[in-house]
């Protein structure tokens, strides 16, 4: 667990998100569906701050059937309609919609046999981009990649997508390294990282 007085600062003294720094946040995440799960969070954090949808995941996952992209594909309008008056989650319809969208989009990957966990981690050869920041002014709000990657989301007709949503998202996956060197979980992160073909 990083220690407060090195840890990176943006978590302020919330223990919920001291807890998702030290062990989520640059943790590399290979597993399709829960790479699917943190991509429709990103989307709907869109405009508001990620421990708002931190403090409300659990409840997302419980309206969302556990971001299972076979069941959410086949939400009908009765269902949107349902969501949009669930105080547990953000009852934003373009988003909600958005996230049927995306589960669908992410089947037909899957048919056409096109890994979603592959797909991502291909922007940086399958292996975690290990940034050196020492200030937290450093980091970036987009990349080359994220510009790259949010293209070919788009691409494959998914949506709530841009270039810094996708951003956060490969940060928070672990596709980049952005905790700050000064920060213990830098080297915990780096340290999990896989290197294909060993």
């Amino acid at each position: 667990m990083a220690s407060e007085s090195k840890r990176c600062p943006w978590p302020g003294e919330d223990p919920l998100y001291l807890a998702y720094h030290d062990e989520e946040w640059g943790v590399p995440e290979y597993d399709g569906r829960a790479l699917f799960e943190k991509l429709i969070l990103d989307g709907f954090q869109a405009g508001l701050s990620w421990i708002t949808i931190l403090r409300k995941r659990e409840a997302f996952r419980d309206a969302f059937d556990g971001f299972e992209p076979e069941i959410i594909a086949r939400y009908k309008p009765a269902r949107v309609e349902k969501l949009l008056q669930n105080p547990g989650i953000i009852r934003h319809r373009g988003k909600i919609e958005a996230t049927i969208g995306n589960a669908k989009a992410y089947l037909a990957m899957m048919e056409k046999g096109e890994d979603f966990s592959d797909f991502l981690w291909r922007f940086t050869d399958g292996v975690p981009v290990q940034n050196k920041w020492t200030s937290i002014k450093q980091v970036p709000a987009e990349t080359a990649m994220s510009i790259a990657m949010s293209k070919e989301l788009k691409k494959r007709g998914f949506k709530f997508c841009g270039p810094t949503i996708v951003y956060a998202f490969a940060q928070a996956v672990g596709i980049v390294n952005d905790h700050l060197v000064s920060c213990p979980q830098h080297k915990t992160c780096s340290a999990l990282a896989r290197i294909p073909n060993q």
